[in-house]
């Protein structure tokens, strides 16, 4: 039987270990950041996103649209500053828009 710890803990601070401790990290950043894209570029950016993908550092994002692709290649350095002060840290360096 498992050892019981006296102990008081948070649910926060208990997932927060098991996701260290089993390196899940790398992950969670990604689902972070497809939510993050979602909530802060709206509808009109999404209806023509097809992928968006975090590959190390960098975020990769397919579009359907050239016109929007070529429009959003301008704010590619604001788009990263929006992404990271959305999660509170620096998860984001650089994108690629497909």
């Amino acid at each position: 039987m498992a050892k019981r710890l006296n102990s008081e803990t948070t649910i926060g601070a208990v997932l927060q270990q098991i996701i260290q401790v089993n390196k899940l990290q790398p992950g969670m950043d990604e689902i972070d950041v497809r939510e993050a894209w979602r909530q802060l570029m709206g509808n009109g950016v999404n209806t023509y996103t097809r992928n968006v993908v975090l590959k190390g550092s960098t975020l990769y994002v397919e579009l359907g649209s050239s016109v929007l692709r070529e429009e959003l290649a301008h704010g590619k350095y604001k788009i990263v500053k929006m992404i990271n002060e959305e999660l509170g840290r620096e998860v984001v360096k650089d994108v690629v828009l497909r």
